[in-house]
Order: C-alpha cells, then structure tokens, then sequence
C-alpha cells in the first residue's frame, strides 16, 4: 500500500474522530466559528466540523461557593473581620452573557459583597452586628441578585458564617460577660442564704415551740401525779405536809440511786450525806410554814380599813364675844 495513503487515511481518522466530543452532566459548552459564537452545547456525546468549529469554553452550572473576608469597622467604632460566604450559580438560560459579558465574576461577586457589608455594618454597634447579621446577609444576597442576574448569575444565598472582633475588644466582651455572670450569681447565692436563714429560724421557732408544750406538759404530768400521790397518802392517814415530805425524800433517794447506776457518771450531789434528805425536809416544812403565815398576816391586813378622823371645826365670832373683848 502507497505509504502516503496510509497518512491520508490516519489524517482523515483524526479529523474525524475531532469533529465528536462530549460534555458532562452540568456543564454546557460555548461553541464558536472561526472566532464567532455558534451555538452552546449541553451534556451528551456532541458533534462539531472539524477544523471550522472549536470549543471556546466550558461553564459550569453547580452552585459554586465564594467565600469573602471583610475588615469593617461599625458605628461604635470597632474593628471587625466578617465572612460573608455566597453560594450562586449560572443561569442555564444565560449561559452566553455569563460567558462573554463577565470575565472574572469572583471578582465582581467580592466588590458587590465589599460594598454592601461596609455600607451596613457601620450603621450598627457591635452588640446589633452579631444580633443582626441575618439582616445584612439578606441585604448582601439582595443587592447581588439586581446586579449579577444582568450577567447570567443566580444567587442562590448568602450566609454571614464569622464575625470577628479586635482581640481586645473580645477579651473586654468576655470580661463584662463573666462580671454579669458572677453578679447573677451572687444574687441567686444570697437569695439561697436568706432561703436558708429564714427555714432555719422558723425551724427554730418552731423547735422551741415544740419544745415549750413538752416542758408544759410534762410540768403538768408530774403536778398531777404529786397530787394523786398526795391524795393516796391522804387516804391512809398522813397529811398533805407529810405526804410532800415524804414525796420529796423519796424523789431525793431515786436521783441518788439513779446517779449510782452510771458508772461513767462523774457527777457529785453536795450535800451527799444520810442527814440531806432530813435537812431538805425540814427546810421545806419550814417554808411552807413561812408562807402560810405570811398569807394569813395579808389577807388580815387587806380586811382591816382604817376609819375617818373628823376635824374639829374653828369657832365662830360672836357679837357678844366681840362686846366682852371691848
């Protein structure tokens, strides 16, 4: 075989085999003729002339994401770095005037989102800037649809995903936040103490009232069992002084018995000799005795009433006395 056929033949091959291609899932091609827009080409195995028609570019048509960083200051004067992040697309319908009226369309994405962040932010203290960066995001994604829709771009949405203040300005913000905290805490702290205080003294209270009705009552118990005992002992002959003595002496020997019951009592009663118990009671006779005389003397003295002495009267003058004088 004639070898320049052989080329011919492998030449046309190639040519042939150029004049396919094929554009995948999202993505549309520009096709132009010598140098002149032809046609846009979508996903799929595609068919151009070779040689004539070329490829002059692939736009994609996923939702790309642009991240911005923004240095601003706002109306309190603080310096902060903000990232605004912009999630877009092209058009599918605008594929050409995304392809040759906007060269670099990151760049024309920034300056939009440069502009409106730094007209907005210094409106706003700091405080507003993080309470509102929803507002500033949604006047971002406003100002980029009017402007980049003309270009063949959709935005899809923008996101303010970081604020970032002066390194000082942050540790001041942390430090009024603690000081709030611990002021808060110091409130609920001495709200649990004078919780606290008041519950112990009603438990005091109540304690001692408790406490005061079992003395009362307990006094009142033994008093009514002196006065059944004295009532036995009346009983049998002995007489109310006698049987106080006797209930005395006796309660006086139990506590004795009581206190040698113990044996790790250190406890020493003085007077602790056999003639206590008698000098206690006589001690007793004798008081009761005092006060019974005591008593009579003034129930004596409230039924005596001294009696009115009558003035004597001056004597009156008289004529005759006054003729006697003379």
């Amino acid at each position: 075989m004639n070898p320049i056929l052989i080329v011919l033949l492998v030449i046309g091959l190639l040519i042939l085999l150029s004049s396919f291609f094929t554009v995948k899932q999202q993505t549309a091609v520009v096709i132009e003729r010598f140098g002149k827009f032809t046609s846009i080409r979508n996903s799929g195995l595609q068919l151009k002339i070779p040689i004539i028609d070329r490829v002059a570019g692939r736009v994609n048509l996923r939702i790309q994401q642009l991240d911005v960083l923004i240095e601003t200051k706002t109306k309190d004067n603080v310096f902060i770095k903000m990232k605004v992040s912009v999630q877009f697309k092209v058009i599918q319908d605008k594929v050409y005037e995304a392809f040759y009226k906007l060269e670099f369309p990151h760049d024309q994405i920034t300056a939009y989102v440069f502009d409106v962040v730094r007209a907005e932010v210094p409106k706003l203290i700091l405080d507003d800037v993080f309470v509102r960066k929803d507002d500033i995001a949604i006047a971002v994604k406003r100002e980029l649809n009017e402007a980049m829709t003309t270009y063949g771009y959709d935005i899809i949405n923008t996101l303010v995903t970081d604020i970032d203040p002066d390194i000082q300005v942050k540790n001041a913000m942390n430090r009024i936040n603690a000081a709030d905290r611990e002021k808060t805490a110091a409130e609920f702290e001495s709200e649990a103490q004078r919780i606290r205080i008041v519950a112990k003294a009603k438990a005091e209270a109540e304690s001692k009232k408790l406490q005061g009705q079992g003395i009362a009552d307990q006094r009142r118990e033994i008093a009514r069992g002196l006065v059944e005992s004295v009532e036995v002992l009346n009983n049998v002959g002995i007489n109310s002084q006698e049987a106080s003595a006797l209930i005395v002496v006796t309660q006086h020997y139990d506590t004795l018995q009581a206190i040698g019951a113990d044996a790790n009592s250190n406890l020493i009663l003085l007077p602790n000799s056999p003639q206590a118990g008698s000098d206690m009671l006589n001690n007793m006779i004798a008081s009761f005795s005092a006060s019974s005389q005591v008593g009579q003397m003034m129930k004596k003295t409230e039924r005596v009433k001294p009696k009115e002495v009558a003035k004597p009267q001056p004597p009156e003058d008289t004529e005759e006395g006054n003729s006697e004088e003379v």
